[in-house]
């Protein structure tokens, strides 16, 4: 068990909260590479295929502590990457994903990232709505993609907070060899628990928090004392940021 927080466990790139078996995943921005080969660079079509055999590895992982079909899936904000419009490969993307999803819980929950803005037409194909936020009564969890800090009326009971958006990673150093981690984040925020997602993207990383300029709103504040879980294999917790400065 890796738990980030009491009842909120990782699972590879995904949170899982067994009380109410909820899981979720954040940042998939499916679609990448058409929007890069608009910008002139060219990349082989590898983040669904990679997303859904990361998906089937979390499946197969809460299958063997006998979770064999999940209440909710929480697509905690950018499930396609285009701003403006809706590429074909989106279309296909997203809809297989969903379908996918779909075999593995009673519900899915759209929560709308920034590049979700015309994600609507595609999620009502499938019967599904957008939300700005989904909260946890029972455990006073409120998700929300943390491109915002736009208060809504779960804010203030909750008592903690789960948002992607940044994208978290860290390099870590062995001799002159330097390697770069997706990462979960551990803080506070306004008194509350802040939990920082990584992207399931395989196109990118992510934003090495120890050296860039943050995203998030959630995160413009001193991050030194967070804490850090690399996902590689499994989940490796490695303390606080300031001890990888």
């Amino acid at each position: 068990m890796n738990e980030i927080l009491p009842n909120i466990e990782i699972v590879d790139l995904a949170v899982f909260l067994p009380k109410s078996n909820v899981l979720a995943i954040s940042d998939l921005q499916l679609g990448t590479e058409e929007m890069m080969v608009g910008q002139g660079i060219f990349l082989p079509r590898f983040n669904f295929k990679e997303i859904s055999s990361r998906l089937e590895k979390i499946f197969s992982e809460l299958k063997k502590r006998g979770v064999k079909q999940l209440e909710k899936i929480v697509v905690n904000g950018d499930l396609k990457q285009e701003f403006g419009k809706i590429s074909e490969q989106e279309w296909n993307e997203v809809l297989d994903t969903i379908e996918l999803l779909q075999k593995h819980c009673k519900e899915i929950v759209l929560v709308k990232g920034n590049h979700d803005m015309v994600l609507g037409p595609i999620a009502k194909w499938k019967n599904l709505k957008t939300v700005e936020a989904f909260y946890l009564d029972r455990e006073k969890v409120l998700f929300l993609h943390g491109n915002s800090t736009k208060i809504l009326k779960e804010f203030v009971e909750a008592k903690t907070l789960v948002v992607g958006h940044e994208h978290p990673a860290v390099s870590i150093r062995e001799g002159v060899k330097t390697e770069t981690f997706k990462c979960f984040l551990k803080g506070k925020y306004e008194g509350k628990n802040l939990v920082v997602m990584p992207s399931m993207n395989a196109v990118k990383i992510g934003s090495n928090v120890l050296r860039e300029k943050q995203l998030s709103p959630f995160l413009k504040q001193d991050l030194s004392n967070f804490e850090v879980w690399v996902v590689e294999d499994k989940p490796y917790h490695f303390g606080k940021l300031k001890e990888l400065f």
